[in-house]
């Protein structure tokens, strides 16, 4: 087993780890973020420092995040602490943008927009279609056998995975690693999710 959790062989085809950036003083007051460009905390820091740990026995190529500077700096602190450069952001990777909720907490939410209907929330079906697009350029860019690492943001992680497993997938933590890889008919292999490896008929 390998440090980010999965045993594989991945000639000819691009393995990619999602890791959700660190906390957030939004996140720790349970304030919807979205798209608002939030720093991190302390925590984050810490968080993105630990998830070194869980990388550093793999071979990786590059790392590329969200343009969002709580996801920006989670990369850079992941890339110094395994000794690569930091790649490229790329604006597809952005958090869902959650329009007129953003910045509320959930009992402020609840009470204004119970149907979570809020303005100009921006559809789960266009949050996928980033996210797919932002793997396609990756993978376009560094090409078969690349291992890259991925910094953004929990939404758009858990909906992308959802969509390239064909299957709902729970919160993902703050700090966490996710990991999958493109598959030669074009398709995609969900591995582990939060840390933990996907049993085998999970993943199928």
């Amino acid at each position: 087993m390998t440090g980010s959790g999965f045993l594989w062989d991945d000639r000819g085809m691009t393995f990619f780890a999602f890791i959700r950036h660190g906390e957030t003083d939004w996140n720790r007051d349970e304030r919807l973020q979205g798209s608002t460009d939030i720093p991190l905390n302390d925590t984050g820091r810490a968080q993105a420092a630990a998830a070194v740990a869980n990388l550093a026995d793999d071979r990786w190529d590059a790392i590329v995040s969200s343009p969002l500077s709580r996801a920006r700096e989670t990369a850079e602190i992941i890339a110094d602490g395994l000794g690569i450069s930091l790649g490229p952001s790329y604006d597809d990777l952005r958090e869902r943008d959650y329009g007129a909720a953003e910045g509320r907490t959930a009992a402020d939410i609840a009470e204004r927009w119970p149907d979570r209907d809020y303005p100009r929330l921006e559809s789960e079906d266009s949050v996928v279609a980033r996210g797919r697009a932002a793997l396609t350029s990756i993978a376009s860019e560094y090409g078969h056998d690349a291992r890259v690492i991925v910094v953004c943001h929990g939404t758009l992680i858990r909906l992308t995975l959802g969509a390239l497993a064909d299957r709902p997938f729970d919160s993902i933590i703050n700090g966490s690693v996710s990991t999958f890889r493109s598959l030669d008919d074009d398709g995609w292999e969900v591995l582990s999710v939060n840390g933990e490896v996907l049993a085998s008929s999970d993943a199928e």
